[in-house]
C-alpha cells in the first residue's frame, strides 16, 4: 500500500496535501482499497465554506456509499470534474487523478492536529 510522506491524514481516511494556503483532498489507498470499486463521486458543496470534519460529499462504490469529511476549516475552490466521467481515477491513483477537491484553508494551524503517514499507517494497522 502507497503512503506518501508528504500528505497529512484524517482518520477518517482522507488526506490532504498543503501547497501554502490551498489543500486538495482525497481518500487514502486504503479506504479505496476497502470501498472497492468506485462508481460515482457526488460534491455539491463547491463555493462553501465549511468546517473542518464537515461532509462535503459522498463517494459511492457498488455496495456501499460514504460520506467523505474535509479534513480542515476551508473554502471547497474545485471539485476534480475529470471524476465525473471517470470514477475509477479514485481506485486507479487516489494520490494523484484519484483528487476529490481543492480548498482554500481557513486555519492553518489545524495542520498539527492531522496525522502524519506514522501515524495513519499504525491506525489502520500497518
Amino acid at each position: 500500500m502507497n503512503f506518501p510522506e508528504n500528505l497529512k491524514y484524517t482518520k477518517d481516511h482522507e488526506w490532504i496535501r498543503v501547497e501554502g494556503n490551498t489543500g486538495t483532498i482525497g481518500i487514502t489507498h486504503f479506504a479505496q482499497g476497502e470501498l472497492g470499486d468506485i462508481v460515482y463521486v457526488d460534491v455539491a458543496s463547491v463555493g462553501q465554506t465549511l468546517a473542518k470534519e464537515a461532509v462535503f460529499g459522498t463517494v459511492e462504490a457498488v455496495k456501499t456509499v460514504s460520506d467523505l469529511f474535509l479534513p480542515l476549516t476551508g473554502k471547497i475552490l474545485e471539485f476534480n470534474s475529470s471524476l465525473n466521467d471517470n470514477p475509477d481515477k479514485v481506485n486507479k491513483d487516489p494520490y494523484g487523478d484519484g483528487w476529490m477537491v481543492k480548498i482554500s484553508i481557513d486555519n492553518a494551524s489545524e495542520v498539527n492536529e492531522l496525522l502524519d503517514v506514522a501515524a495513519y499507517k499504525n491506525l489502520i494497522g500497518q
